[in-house]
């Protein structure tokens, strides 16, 4: 399997770079930042130091009063939600390339090489650890008793979150190109939503690993092999009975849950994903522009482009606001109705890379550089 990771010169279709870790200095400037009019203030609710995340995207888990995250050197710390002052932190004596995967017992990150580790919520220690068959770049995810990991080889395991036995393996045939951005599975009731390369949506049954539907996001076009890559990438988004996912080169598209009957698609391609929220669904394209679609039809009511090529995360609706980071460690606030600039802050800490994670009635940021703070309007 090879990568989209030295063919910076060949992707001019594209405003940044299909893995998001290397600079893209040589091709399309980022759009300046410029002075908003009136902006609202940005309160910094709490800010901590993890650790850098190097070129791999951690995200922190939020569970009751606990935030989770991690850091490229293994370091795994447990902080109080609502003040930032650490509770603990421990060591996974690994370098780490994914998480933090968490519930109110159980939290897990991965490694590049495929090794899983489980840790105690309450105080850190390692319960278990288990093999995958390559790289995981994603978070596990925790739900019916299992860890789901997905490895970037189309293969997604299931472990018991008890004891970290092998439940199941559920495995697609692997793409010879494929886009290195964390692609994980959301997890409902039962069932596990998983994108694949290929342009492929699957929910699996968590009870055996069976298939109860599969749909196609995108189909591979082009006459290279690069524009036939139509990976679809980031975790899948879940509201009620709606599943939605991205493919880069490809389309948005949301599903019943249950059936697998596609609601609506639409053309827009993406790198790292989707997010739902009661009304919309948020996208960065992957020329760097926000759009907001009808959560029932996928109409446009609006797009921000004054981000151009500024690698923005998957935006998130935070209550009035949709909040979206970019490469220089500025976080967006955007007008939910209307996508109009509304605040901005700069965290100094390097390229926002994860998704932010809602907080209450704001978000925690997680950089590059390894700075972990919690934003509110």
């Amino acid at each position: 399997m090879r990568v989209l990771f030295a063919v910076l010169s060949l992707i001019s279709l594209a405003a940044c770079n299909p893995l998001g870790f290397l600079s893209s200095s040589s091709g399309p400037k980022p759009a300046e930042l410029q002075p908003l009019p009136q902006p609202r203030e940005v309160r910094v609710l709490w800010s901590a130091r993890i650790g850098s995340a190097d070129r791999f995207a951690f995200t922190p888990a939020v569970v009751g009063d606990a935030v989770y995250a991690a850091a490229r050197n293994g370091t795994v710390t447990r902080l109080d939600a609502a003040t930032g002052n650490e509770r603990w932190s421990a060591s996974a004596e690994r370098r780490l390339s994914a998480g933090v995967g968490a519930d109110a017992r159980t939290l897990v990150v991965a490694t590049e090489e495929g090794e899983v580790i489980a840790m105690e919520a309450a105080d850190g220690k390692v319960r278990w650890r288990a093999r995958v068959s390559s790289e995981v770049l994603a978070a596990p995810s925790i739900g019916n008793g299992l860890v789901v990991v997905r490895s970037v080889d189309n293969r997604i395991f299931a472990f018991g979150e008890d004891d970290g036995k092998r439940r199941w393996v559920y495995q697609r045939a692997p793409a010879s190109l494929i886009v290195r951005s964390p692609s994980g599975a959301a997890l409902a009731g039962d069932t596990a939503f998983i994108g694949f390369s290929g342009g492929k949506l699957a929910a699996v049954a968590l009870s055996n690993g069976g298939v109860r539907w599969e749909a196609t996001i995108a189909l591979p076009k082009g006459a290279t092999e690069l524009e036939r890559v139509t990976d679809v990438v980031g975790r899948p988004a879940l509201q009620a009975s709606e599943v939605c996912a991205a493919a880069y080169q490809g389309r948005v598209a949301c599903y019943e849950t249950g059936s697998g009957r596609q609601i609506w698609a639409r053309e827009l391609s993406s790198l790292t994903g989707v997010s739902l929220d009661a009304r919309y669904a948020y996208v960065s394209d992957d020329r760097g522009a926000v759009h907001a679609l009808d959560r029932t039809s996928g109409r446009s009511l609006w797009k921000q482009d004054r981000l151009t090529n500024r690698e923005l995360s998957v935006p998130v609706g935070v209550g009035e606001a949709v909040v979206v980071g970019d490469l220089e460690g500025y976080v967006h606030f955007l007008a939910r109705d209307s996508g109009a600039f509304v605040a901005r802050h700069a965290t100094g800490g390097g390229r926002v890379r994860a998704a932010p994670a809602v907080f209450g009635s704001g978000v925690l940021v997680q950089t590059q550089d390894g700075t972990l703070v919690a934003l509110a309007l």
